[in-house]
């Protein structure tokens, strides 16, 4: 079974405020390294009400400090709206605190609105098109120094974290692909170029120092409840967040809803790569996006209104994912000829 992990936007759920929604992150992440998942990552976003992690390393730090095996970073720093010689610092320093356990993975979006963008910057020179020149400075500081290098990140130099493209487009899958990265695909939330960015990326990947072979992450919904009926209900609460924030509406998530009206045109877009149900769905859901799409590693965001409900989402995958090792451990001989054999292909 290939690894799970956990992609955190600390929501702010309605009725709760931000510092409830940072305990909260605290706690999913102890759950989620006693459930064996491989890493924890949070996404920075900027002037969005119902998402608490903005200052990023901060949060990354204090969930590092409350676990002690699991990996956890970054999904993802906007690089645009920082220099690279600050994300080296502050990741070189995460490192320094909590070795072999962290992870920087760097996105080109703003993560924000364009009049945020400009508060967060001061000025807008600093943009997206400069982004793989920015990631390639980013890595050099976190390289060893050399003699008569004037500008050092100090902690940084010579730090052992793995940089991470994060895209949505093929622009993140070229960019991964001739820097020899691992690459994680939005596909939580932008899944229509998802087959293509990742057949992209395995094609023209160039091998590096940091990465012998390709490597794909990809970002999966997924609401798991004892009942379809319930999961879906809960399912109902990024129904709505998303519908606000199409509306220019954005705010806390909301709490679950019997029926939201047109959600069907975001089940079929931006929530397409979405698995909600009981165990058993979830099986089948898992099982049906792995066999499709062939990724190395999958990261499974819950954006679930009730704490209690959240942690018992990431419960049921952590049985299921367990339940499915289990069975390729133990698998069930059957004829090479036999039809219907369903023997998932080589991942290419």
């Amino acid at each position: 079974m290939i690894p799970l992990s956990v992609l955190d936007l600390a929501p702010v759920p309605e009725g709760s405020d931000v510092g409830q929604a940072l305990r909260n992150t605290l706690d999913l992440a102890r759950h989620a390294e006693r459930l064996g998942y491989q890493r924890y990552w949070l996404a920075e976003h900027h002037n969005m009400p119902g998402i608490a992690s903005a200052a990023t390393a901060v949060v990354i730090g204090q969930v590092a400090a409350a676990t002690s095996t699991l990996r956890v970073g970054s999904g993802g720093i906007m690089l645009p709206n920082h220099a690279p010689l600050v994300i080296a610092e502050q990741f070189g320093t995460l490192e320094a605190l909590f070795p072999g356990r962290i992870d920087l993975g760097v996105g080109r979006a703003p993560g924000t609105d364009q009049m945020t963008a400009r508060a967060l910057r001061r000025t807008l020179v600093g943009d997206v098109d400069r982004f793989p020149q920015d990631v390639v400075e980013l890595m050099h500081y976190l390289q060893p120094s050399r003699p008569g290098q004037s500008v050092q990140a100090v902690p940084g130099e010579s730090a052992r974290v793995p940089v991470w493209i994060l895209g949505s487009s093929l622009f993140g899958a070229q960019l991964a692909a001739m820097l020899g990265l691992p690459y994680g695909f939005a596909s939580h939330f932008a899944p229509a170029q998802m087959e293509e960015a990742i057949a992209l990326y395995r094609a023209q990947f160039k091998p590096s120092e940091r990465l012998a072979s390709p490597y794909v992450m990809l970002g999966l919904n997924l609401v798991a409840a004892e009942t379809d009926a319930e999961a879906k209900r809960l399912f109902s609460s990024i129904e709505q967040a998303f519908q606000n924030l199409r509306s220019g509406l954005p705010g806390r998530l909301p709490p679950p809803a019997d029926r939201v009206a047109e959600a069907e045109p975001m089940r079929d877009g931006p929530l397409a790569s979405a698995v909600v149900g009981s165990p058993q769905t979830v099986r089948q859901g898992l099982e049906a996006f792995i066999a499709r799409h062939q990724p190395d590693e999958v990261i499974v965001t819950s954006q679930i209104w009730d704490h209690a409900a959240r942690v018992r989402s990431y419960e049921i995958l952590a049985e299921v994912r367990d339940g499915l090792a289990q069975a390729e451990s133990n698998p069930v001989v059957i004829p090479a000829e036999a039809p219907g054999s369903g023997r998932r292909p080589a991942r290419g």
